[in-house]
């Protein structure tokens, strides 16, 4: 397998997910599975689900073509199967917490079973570490039920988990290329493309969403090929890369997590604190919402490659002072972009700053004032981004106003 045969499968995977995707629509209204409006959504009108069908098939037919049906591949696409399948039962029944959960760990142990587990890893500063097959497994399928809940958690918004998949799969394949892991490579190209292929119907404004179904195949596929075409090295890159590309849903997940826990929720219970809620609410658009976090999941992605092809070490605790330079100069610019971002949406709500800006617009703000300010902030979930707020005026507090 080449580079040639990644972009036909990749072009296959998608063409095949944009012509099934409208059928697949059609199919989801006879069957009930539709997204209704609700206050914590963003969609306004009623929606298909069952997306992921589509991709599926897009990576079956691919797959069936390119890849090598070895007993690896086999296990894989089994458990694409079956998460797809449990996927779809819940966008139309609505499964409970508990059955989701059995059945996300049941597709993550068809692939684990068939060997794509991590059973040694190295660690910075530490070395190689021998997990073994029990304990490397066991942690695998942790890891990939973790990463299907984090792309199900993340996809509340026109195109954007289709679209940070499709970003996160491109850049899993160039790694596992040159990590000599061509068929990892080709499965990353595959899902990559069948990702796309579904986003011409899904950007918005979305005709149809993937519902679990895709959400749910998305994050095991990715959580294999992250598996087969880098986690097995010894390579640094292994260990960081998957963390880097991901980074963007992973943090995401974690904020809203936190934030679930801190008010004694339980983490799967559904809100509007994501990433994509904390942009509509200081005024973005779904599209700028999508390609801001787009262009988060790209430089971050972008970071991870480039760690992988620029020489800035020999590997054996050598650095090139040039080269290591430039990827200081790489890290200090994605960093410069995530923090600008952390603050625009508010996640870092530091009460020395709430403190600046409502002074700054009003120098008689108490501290009392602020504090109360904060802890309604925090509580909503609504902070103003550009223009610090007014100091109320005396008398019984107002309530809260909604960014629209």
């Amino acid at each position: 397998m080449s580079e040639l045969d990644a972009l036909l499968a990749f072009l296959v995977a998608g063409a095949v997910a944009a012509l099934l995707t409208p059928y697949v629509a059609r199919l989801a209204v006879r069957v009930g599975a539709v997204d209704e409006p609700r206050d914590r959504g963003l969609a306004a009108r009623t929606t298909p689900l069952l997306g992921g069908m589509a991709i599926l098939a897009g990576v079956l037919v691919a797959a069936a073509i390119w890849l090598p049906l070895d007993q690896q591949t086999t296990g894989i696409l089994l458990g694409a199967a079956l998460i797809a399948l449990i996927g779809g039962l819940d966008d139309v029944f609505e499964l409970s917490p508990a059955v989701k959960l059995l059945g996300q760990v049941a597709a993550a142990l068809i692939p684990v079973v068939a060997g794509v587990r991590v059973e040694n890893v190295t660690l910075p500063f530490v070395g190689a570490l021998d997990l073994g097959t029990v304990l490397g497994g066991g942690l695998t399928v942790v890891g990939l039920v973790g990463l299907m809940n984090v792309v199900n958690f993340s996809d509340g918004v026109d195109g954007l988990a289709a679209g940070v998949c499709a970003i996160s799969a491109i850049a899993f394949a160039i790694i596992a290329f040159d990590l000599g892991r061509t068929a990892a490579g080709v499965l990353a190209a595959i899902v990559a493309g069948a990702a796309l292929g579904f986003l011409i119907h899904n950007f918005h404004p979305a005709s149809v969403f993937m519902g679990d179904c895709g959400a749910l195949l998305l994050g095991l596929l990715l959580g294999c090929a992250a598996v087969q075409g880098s986690l097995k090295t010894n390579a640094l890159i292994a260990l960081v890369g998957p963390l880097a590309i991901l980074a963007v849903p992973f943090l995401d997940t974690s904020f809203v997590i936190a934030r679930r826990l801190k008010y004694k929720r339980a983490p799967w219970s559904a809100d509007a604190h994501h990433f994509h809620h904390r942009f509509t609410r200081i005024g973005f658009s779904q599209r700028r919402t999508v390609l801001y976090l787009y262009a988060w999941t790209f430089m971050l992605a972008g970071l991870a490659v480039a760690m992988r092809f620029i020489p800035y070490s020999d590997n054996h605790g050598n650095f090139d002072l040039a080269w290591s330079l430039l990827m200081i100069a790489l890290g200090l610019l994605v960093l410069a972009a995530s923090v600008y971002l952390v603050v625009v949406l508010e996640i870092l709500k530091l009460k020395r700053l709430r403190a600046w800006q409502m002074r700054r617009a009003d120098p008689t703000t108490t501290e009392h004032e602020i504090v109360a300010e904060v802890e309604r902030e925090l509580e909503t979930g609504e902070f103003p981004a550009v223009a610090p707020p007014l100091k109320p005026p005396p008398g019984p507090p107002a309530a809260p106003q909604r960014h629209a």
